[in-house]
């Protein structure tokens, strides 16, 4: 069966084909087995087309990721014609192509502070990856080889291979059925002012937290710790912006202690709240290592990139004679590479950073109307990133038992208005395209808050109680 003729198949064949032999990413068997997948044929823009001719608003932004839109025919054309001019070739060792030096000379003249060094990988989890690996090796070159234990927040989501799962503690994240490492990884509390405890102010809850990092290094040892991994602002753990300086206060101690501070950009890197990267525009801290992926090819090919400072080069390359023995086959893949040179042109020549900062802006206003509703506990995020958490109780923030799923009520009573938002836990999360308008803020405001009004009409008629 070519491509071609996946057109002429029925949308009932195309759905048969999936359920019979497609094992998803966060598979739900139960559900999965009974209804299967929503199968998406076409994309423009911001909108969707299912095999059915059906039209949606991707508010979801592919996954956090669609960030120049979609079907953008110049983007086809640079990816085609690098496959045709030079389609592979590796760069292990000593072998490089044009468009990955091209590349790698663009994101280091983009990164903050001394990141000019970079690792090109084949996504966000691979990234992380080789962040933990390069943290290893740059500890040992240093003469501390115990020192390589890291720090991570309780639900953050840091990437799904072995590593970067473990890293990350997402609770929905972490089943029975798969095995995670735990030496040498150590948690804090999620940085969640929304949540924080005791009623803490958002400044207490702030010095609460950098006084856990303290005591967890009193407890374990500053000689024992190597990285710590931190999102700008924690993505699919519920897009939580952390407490003013947070951030900050933990890269001081970071540096204090010569523990590599890793920003997973993954998410916020390339626009998402309206900088190249989030850590020092938004933020004010310079990394020693940002992990990116997603929006550094807006989704049009698979790439990821971890990028670092000429610090820890220097401290690896010091005696000529070591090995990093760490890369992937297509590490630097020249149509990849090709792709996100082109993505990066089109962002400044559009200036899409500008309209992710006014039309986000404007998202976040209009969002925030939704707080009104019986629902609606908070909205939170920062430009393109946004987040609506529901509870049943807005005074004491309790949540809804978990059978209701009612974030995936509001989903599916979204879909069937022709808007796609994620649901998450008790939360409904907004990544759309940054080339999204005002017009289509509008449109996903106020549909949502049909959803939303209408599942909690339903919830009521079946019992549930708010307030």
């Amino acid at each position: 069966m070519t491509l071609g003729n996946s057109a002429n198949l029925a949308s009932e064949e195309l759905w048969a084909l999936d359920k019979a032999h497609v094992l998803h990413p966060w598979t739900n068997f139960g559900p999965f087995e009974d209804k299967g997948s929503l199968v998406i044929t076409r994309g423009e823009g911001c909108w969707l087309w299912d095999s059915e001719g059906e039209k949606y608003f991707d508010a979801v932004g592919g996954l956090w990721c669609t960030n120049i839109g979609l079907g953008r025919a110049e983007m086809a054309e640079a990816i085609a014609d690098q496959a045709r001019r030079l389609a592979f070739s590796n760069t292990f060792v000593d072998m490089t192509n044009d468009v990955s030096a091209l590349l790698a000379g663009k994101l280091a003249a983009l990164a903050p502070g001394d990141l000019n060094r970079v690792h090109f990988t084949t996504g966000g989890s691979t990234a992380i990856d080789s962040a933990y690996r390069l943290i290893q090796f740059y500890q040992t070159c240093m003469g501390r080889p115990e020192k390589t234990g890291v720090v991570a927040c309780e639900n953050s989501y840091h990437g799904s291979t072995y590593i970067a799962q473990s890293i990350g503690k997402r609770g929905s994240d972490r089943v029975p059925q798969f095995r995670y490492m735990e030496a040498g990884i150590h948690h804090l509390s999620c940085p969640n002012p929304y949540r924080a405890p005791d009623g803490m102010g958002e400044a207490e809850f702030c010095d609460w937290l950098v006084a856990e990092f303290r005591a967890l290094l009193d407890r374990v040892g500053p000689d024992r710790i190597g990285g710590f991994f931190a999102e700008p602002i924690q993505s699919s753990g519920g897009v939580i912006v952390p407490p003013k300086d947070y951030l900050r206060r933990i890269r001081a101690i970071c540096a204090e202690h010569d523990i590599l501070f890793v920003a997973d950009e993954v998410v916020t890197a390339f626009g998402r709240i309206g900088h190249w990267f989030a850590s020092e525009d938004e933020f004010g801290i310079v990394p020693d290592i940002i992990c990116t992926a997603k929006g550094l090819s807006s989704g049009y090919i698979p790439i990821g990139a971890m990028i670092f400072s000429d610090r820890i080069w220097a401290a690896m390359a010091e005696d000529g004679g070591r090995w990093f023995t760490s890369g992937f086959t297509y590490s630097g893949h020249p149509v990849a590479c090709a792709a996100g040179l082109k993505n990066i042109e089109i962002i400044e020549r559009e200036d899409i950073l500008g309209n992710a900062k006014r039309v986000g802006g404007y998202f976040e206003k209009r969002l925030k109307t939704l707080e009104a509703l019986p629902m609606v506990g908070q909205v939170r995020g920062r430009k393109m990133m946004m987040c609506v958490e529901n509870v049943a109780d807005k005074a004491t923030k309790r949540v809804l038992p978990e059978g209701l799923n009612e974030s995936k009520l509001i989903s599916d009573e979204c879909e069937q208005m022709g808007l796609m938002v994620r649901p998450l836990g008790h939360l409904n999360v907004m990544s759309p395209p940054l080339v999204m308008t005002d017009d289509d803020v509008d449109f996903v405001v106020r549909t949502l808050e049909r959803a939303i009004r209408r599942v909690t009409d339903r919830l009521v008629r079946q019992g549930v109680r708010f307030g």
